[in-house]
């Protein structure tokens, strides 16, 4: 299920906008807004979904289904637009899409966080699910481009569609085969009212042991979203390898994939927060590398790309590990369903935030995409996208370190 999940992410956010703008003649400032205001219902309605996951957690099959049924449809209403009125269609097609990726993504997390497996499977399991989930993003990236050759963009959407619901149907049928026979821990406890004290979100985040590990999720995934928002800026004006841009994305989300054997094995080793926080030492490295990087140097920043992937792959993989370790040991279970769309949350307010911080300030700078690049602007778009993110890792990777015993002992932090 997570390979068909990520693949819908590009489409819905990348390739969508483009092909309302350049095939239906629609306003990308218009389509812009309508995405920055999606975006935010998007990520206010997550702890929602977690919470009405725990509730109704005993019919967590249902809720798949019905998500993935929006998600479906979604995705075939987006490219398969209303002429008379292509942006209703649009906030429509992508409202109903991204409510059903959330409810699929939060409740195939929490099916993470309850399976009945050791701590080092978890680690395994969840290399396993992000391994995917990038391959789904690479297949997504060159979809388009495969599909449409010799056809215009209608043609090639149509058939992207065809061929990705019949995946997302077959991944469906098997998550819930799987689910009638695996171990998963059935909470003896559910959802409760907001008023009593085990089910608000107030008691939720009372435990210290939480209150450090998301602070710390939030932190990180702060760090890894500044160059996540600049990485074309960058590429384009600061490298003037714009060519190669699919390319490094190419290697970067390769290398994510490739490394999940790696952090799966240090973690059993030396233990997951030490793993994570050696992901942050190479992050932080790779990125003052990227500092001194100058215009043409393309064979470095491939480098760049495939250690900053490496990294990647253990952000992806630990955290939820991590969390699903705390839920057992907790045993938590009545209440994974909203652990995991806080970090859900987390993740998509991080990337707001960094995109509200980095632009706005890069503006402030003289900045504007496209133009004539002098030596102080090289130096402010080198220091945004490479030395602000190596200033927040590192205060991350001390925080982590310094927090390690507490936050790797689950279990001697009882709220």
């Amino acid at each position: 299920m997570a390979l068909p999940l990520a693949f819908a992410g590009l489409p819905i956010y990348l390739h969508a906008p483009d092909f309302y703008a350049g095939t239906l003649g629609q306003s990308l400032t218009s389509l812009g807004l309508l995405l920055l205001a999606l975006r935010a219902v998007d990520a206010v309605q997550d702890p929602l979904i977690g919470s009405l996951s725990d509730r109704y957690h005993q019919h967590r099959a249902l809720i798949l289904v019905l998500g993935v049924m929006m998600l479906g449809g979604g995705f075939w209403m987006l490219f398969h637009p209303h002429l008379s009125a292509p942006l209703t269609w649009f906030a429509m097609a992508v409202f109903i899409c991204t409510t059903g990726f959330s409810i699929v993504s939060i409740n195939l997390q929490t099916l993470g966080g309850i399976w009945q497996v050791s701590e080092h499977q978890r680690t395994r399991i969840t290399s396993w699910r992000e391994a995917l989930g990038l391959l789904g993003l690479l297949t997504a990236a060159m979809g388009p481009a495969l599909l449409g050759a010799n056809s215009d963009a209608s043609t090639a959407f149509h058939r992207l569609t065809i061929a990705y619901l019949p995946l997302l149907a077959v991944a469906t049928w098997a998550l819930l085969a799987w689910m009638k026979t695996a171990p998963l821990t059935r909470p003896q406890e559910a959802f409760k009212p907001s008023g009593e004290t085990r089910g608000s979100w107030r008691a939720l985040i009372s435990n210290p042991w939480r209150r450090r590990f998301f602070a710390l999720f939030a932190l990180n995934t702060l760090a890894s979203a500044i160059p996540a928002v600049l990485v074309l800026f960058f590429i384009r004006d600061r490298l003037g390898a714009a060519e190669y841009s699919g390319l490094f994305l190419l290697v970067y989300f390769l290398f994510g994939a490739l490394a999940m054997p790696l952090w799966q094995w240090l973690s059993k080793r030396v233990g997951k927060i030490q793993a994570w926080a050696v992901s942050m030492a190479l992050s932080i490295i790779t990125f003052l590398w990227a500092v001194f990087l100058q215009d043409g140097q393309v064979e470095a920043y491939a480098l760049v790309c495939a250690f900053s992937g490496l990294a990647l792959g253990a952000d992806l993989a630990l955290p939820p590990s991590i969390l699903a370790d705390h839920i057992a040991a907790e045993k938590s279970e009545a209440e994974a369903g909203r652990m995991f769309s806080l970090m859900t949350l987390l993740s998509k307010a991080s990337l707001a935030l960094a995109t509200g911080l980095a632009l706005p300030l890069l503006g402030l700078a003289g900045y504007q995409p496209g133009i004539t690049m002098t030596a102080e602007l090289n130096l402010t778009l080198s220091l945004s996208y490479a030395a602000l993110p190596c200033i927040l890792k590192t205060i991350t990777m001390v925080w982590l370190l310094s927090q390690a015993n507490h936050i790797a002992q689950p279990t001697s932090l009882k709220a």
